[in-house]
């Protein structure tokens, strides 16, 4: 393993344990509860428009997601949503919070073998409760020498990070599941951006690899990284 890497961060959601899909379930719930309103395809592009638009006010995360659903109720219905259709939305959103972790296959082993040969950081964006919450529930948090839970994942996130934790963007590489906020503003920031792709990503997530980049990497799995590491 190439010792002028020192630091590797990972992203939570979607590389270390399951996130999207649960994003997923409840956006059909969603749906099924407004059906006799609109159509799904049009309140799913509605409810993902409302998402966007919020993410400045409300930031990544379920609770952001949760006051989404119930601003795009009210706008569908033209104000008209019946109370027990926002009571449900917001269980559903309670739900969300209360779901218990699943680990990805070949985290475990991965942190484990890695763990002690190079600076561990999990570097996650979302709400700061829920964050918390999904790393102690999944036993992960002792491989980690360090979590940073930010509002956004950027150039000037990967470089602050990195020179906090580590000895800068250009000893460093980020592990994730998203192009968008994984792979591309770690490049940018001068680290390493290994793309591990997850069979469900949002779509806002979604930017071109930055393909022939010396820097870009794509794997089919984490347990692959050990492999490319000793490749470098």
């Amino acid at each position: 393993m190439r010792r002028n890497l020192t630091t590797i961060g990972f992203d939570a959601d979607d590389t270390l344990w399951q996130n999207e899909q649960f994003f997923r379930t409840t956006e059909a719930q969603f749906a099924e509860l407004l059906g006799s309103f609109a159509d799904a395809e049009l309140l799913q592009q509605r409810l993902h428009d409302a998402q966007v638009r919020n993410l400045g006010h409300y930031g990544f995360g379920i609770k952001g997601f949760t006051l989404s659903m119930i601003e795009t109720a009210i706008e569908v219905t033209d104000g008209n949503v019946p109370a027990s259709v926002l009571n449900e939305l917001l269980a559903s959103g309670r739900e969300m919070l209360r779901h218990p972790v699943e680990t990805l296959p070949h985290v475990q082993e991965t942190l484990a073998a890695l763990s002690g040969h190079f600076r561990l950081v999990l570097i996650t964006k979302g709400d700061l409760f829920d964050q918390e919450r999904k790393l102690a529930q999944s036993g992960l948090g002792d491989f980690f020498d360090g979590v940073e839970i930010v509002s956004d994942k950027t150039m000037n996130t990967y470089t602050s990070v990195f020179a906090r934790h580590g000895d800068g963007a250009e000893r460093a590489m980020m592990v994730g599941n998203s192009l968008k906020s994984d792979v591309a503003p770690a490049i940018e920031a001068g680290s390493w951006g290994v793309y591990v792709p997850h069979a469900l990503t949002w779509s806002y997530e979604h930017v071109d690899a930055p393909e022939g980049h010396p820097r870009y990497r794509h794997l089919d799995h984490i347990g692959d990284l050990q492999a490319l590491l000793a490749t470098l």
